[in-house]
């Protein structure tokens, strides 16, 4: 850690500690906390909340260490998939009728949507609860990857780093609620973009790349962007992986309550549209730079090193940029995990305080006193999920990419056709719902075993059986996503309809005007 890169972390921590104290003022109500007040964001700052929230060390550590070295340069399909499903077309089919459905309904989480969509307060309590219990797992795979990378860049104690991550993201989303946190977005996804291009022109200048002549070499070996490498069975395979790796990231944003929750406050038409283009451009740059940074590994290194996968992009990192602009390169990486835990923790502490403290516990809070409880509850959850961090850190429960894979599976596989198809369909009923969220989680859990029990050693433990079933929980997400479309069609064909107040409320366009 010399005085330069010291320095430049030190100004990070200072803008958004700075950021904290500037909105503490603007987050006084529910509303405010959630969704910024009424006027909604603009484009620019919607594009960069939802890109920055995507993306974080998860991907630049963990996803792009550990298929970057299986795959090689074929992973950056996954890097162009997120781009054009979970960017592009992700925009086009939800932003503008998830803006005015949830403005009709007054729903301000993705369980209170579940609860007024489908007439249905269990809904809105069982989700609220998945919701906080499988981001948590995310949440701490973020931790983890900032751990790995700053042990290994500046020889910091990766707990103290956890630690004082969680303080500084805890400060500003406890001041400032949503606009701090999508003040400290955009702030954040220039950082970036501007850290991503200088980490490209970086490697592609390192010895070990040497231009072009390092893609050639990896193409030659069998690790160039159309060819895959790999052996296994048919599940392991690197074209089904991949494929899944692709359909999981790219379509699996579009059931996470900390991605959706973007376009609640996204301001009028104009802003879907430049929202769309800009955070279309922002996920290529950012996730094909990732992904082609992890593919570079197997010119740096004959095996995996100790440590792992997780650690091939930090060693890189630490081998390839100048003194002078690591530091910057460990703000690009954390600006893109404080952004991302910022959203996980709003997301989480929102449907315990809102859906359910003032939903169940006590109908009759005050706005102020919600509030409260969603400052506490932001507090709590980055505390529990540091705690777990550092378990894993400590046992070596499982890699990184596989914690953020089993948690976004779970929870796309859960609400994928509840939310996507109950923005469009006005003939699903609330039976249709309950069977995806309730099966979704009976899906993974057994897919999970049947999996293992497939792919692990003859004679394993259960223990055993459970970590290989984990391993390919990209697979089990996209299965689940599958899963939750059909059950949620099919229970909805053959169970009782909606009244149709609860469709008038959802659909009518005469209740809000379209955002225009």
């Amino acid at each position: 850690m010399t005085w330069l890169n010291g320095l430049v972390l030190l100004l990070y921590v200072a803008m958004m500690v700075g950021i904290a104290i500037y909105t503490r003022n603007k987050a006084k109500t529910v509303n405010d906390f959630l969704l910024a007040g009424s006027k909604g964001l603009n484009g620019w700052m919607s594009a960069f909340s939802y890109g920055t929230t995507y993306f974080s060390a998860v991907i630049f550590i963990g996803y792009a260490g550990k298929f970057g070295w299986d795959f090689g340069l074929s992973a950056l399909w996954i890097g162009v998939g997120n781009a054009l499903i979970g960017g592009l077309f992700a925009w086009l089919l939800l932003a503008k009728r998830t803006k005015n459905m949830t403005r009709r309904l007054k729903a301000r989480t993705m369980p209170e949507f579940f609860e007024k969509r489908y007439g249905s307060p269990f809904l809105k309590v069982f989700s609220a609860f998945v919701v906080f219990i499988f981001l948590m797992p995310y949440s701490a795979s973020v931790y983890n990857g900032l751990g790995n990378l700053f042990e290994i860049m500046f020889g910091i104690d990766g707990t103290i780093i956890m630690i004082g991550l969680a303080l500084v993201t805890a400060i500003y989303l406890v001041f400032g609620g949503y606009f701090a946190t999508s003040l400290s977005d955009f702030v954040q996804g220039l950082i970036m973009i501007f850290g991503t291009v200088i980490m490209f022109v970086c490697f592609m200048r390192a010895p070990e790349v040497n231009g072009f002549e390092g893609l050639k070499t990896l193409t030659e070996s069998g690790f160039g962007l159309f060819e895959t490498y790999g052996d296994g069975g048919f599940l392991s395979s690197p074209l089904v992986t991949i494929i899944s790796l692709v359909l999981l990231t790219s379509f699996g944003v579009y059931g996470l309550p900390q991605t959706v929750h973007k376009y609640y406050s996204v301001r009028d038409k104009k802003a879907v549209k430049q929202g769309m283009i800009v955070s279309t451009f922002f996920a290529f740059l950012v996730g094909v730079i990732a992904y082609f940074v992890g593919g570079l590994g197997r010119l740096f290194f004959t095996e995996v090193p100790a440590g792992g996968t997780d650690n091939i992009i930090p060693i890189m990192l630490n081998n390839v940029i100048p003194n002078g602009l690591s530091g910057l390169i460990a703000v690009l990486i954390l600006s893109a995990s404080m952004s991302t835990l910022a959203s996980v923790s709003l997301a989480s502490a929102s449907v315990v305080s809102v859906d359910l403290y003032k939903g169940a516990i006590n109908k009759n809070a005050e706005d102020k006193k919600v509030t409260l409880v969603m400052r506490i509850m932001c507090s709590i959850f980055v505390i529990l999920s540091v705690v777990i961090a550092l378990l894993n850190k400590k046992f070596n429960i499982t890699a990184i990419a596989f914690l953020m894979s089993l948690s976004w599976g779970t929870l796309s596989g859960c609400f994928f056709g509840p939310f996507v198809l109950g923005l469009y369909s006005k003939k699903l009923t609330k039976a249709g719902a309950i069977a995806s969220i309730v099966g979704g989680l009976v899906f993974t859990l057994i897919m999970t075993i049947v999996f293992g029990v497939i792919t692990a050693p003859s004679g394993a433990s259960f223990g055993i059986i459970l970590q290989s079933g984990v391993k390919l929980s990209p697979l089990t997400g996209v299965l689940c996503m599958a899963f939750s479309i059909v059950i949620t069609l099919v229970v909805s064909k053959f169970t009782k309809k909606l009244d149709d107040e609860i469709i008038y409320n959802a659909f009518d366009k005469e209740l809000e005007d379209e955002i225009r």
